[in-house]
Parts: C-alpha cells; sequence; structure tokens
C-alpha cells in the first residue's frame, strides 16, 4: 500500500544543540536506511518549513504506524497521513 505522509517537525526552542543533533543524526539514519529498502520511497522537502512529504510503500496502516512511531523526531512532529489508490486515468 502506499501512504502519502506529511511531517511537520516542531523542536522546542529550549531543546538543547547537542540532543537535537543526535536526534536529527539518528533520523537521516533510520530514513536513508527506510529508503534503501524501499520502504520509504520518496522524500521530498518543504521550502521555507521544516517539513517533509513522503511516499511510503507498506503491508498495512498498522506497519507505517509503527515505522513513523519508532522514528527519532517522531514526538516532535505533527503527521498527516493518506492512503493512496491508483487513479482510473493513470496510465
Amino acid at each position: 500500500m502506499l501512504f502519502h505522509v506529511e511531517m511537520h517537525v516542531n523542536l522546542p526552542t529550549d531543546m538543547h544543540p547537542d540532543v537535537a543533533a543526535t536526534l536529527k543524526a539518528d533520523e537521516k539514519a533510520m530514513a536513508q536506511e527506510l529508503q534503501r529498502a524501499g520502504t520509504w520511497r520518496h522524500l521530498w522537502r518543504v521550502v521555507g518549513r521544516y517539513a517533509n512529504v513522503s511516499i511510503f510503500d507498506v503491508e498495512s496502516g498498522d506497519e507505517l504506524h509503527e515505522i513513523l512511531s519508532n522514528l527519532p523526531l517522531f514526538p516532535y512532529m505533527d503527521v498527516t497521513v493518506t492512503a493512496l489508490t491508483r487513479h482510473p486515468s493513470a496510465i
């Protein structure tokens, strides 16, 4: 199943810079691992925001929830998920 996922990151302004740097590095490593596995199919930055638009290819909503909730930055994200299906006019 394909899912369109919007993630908006809201790190606390008083978060220690070292903690933020570690979270970001861990997030990057996990995102790249999932991309190499073909699970995180597309990852696009939203210009001017600490946000991204992504496409995930997973077996179920439960699997996607497990992946998202294990992202290091997840506690600081607002996430919107939309299930996708093939459009009848697509070629």
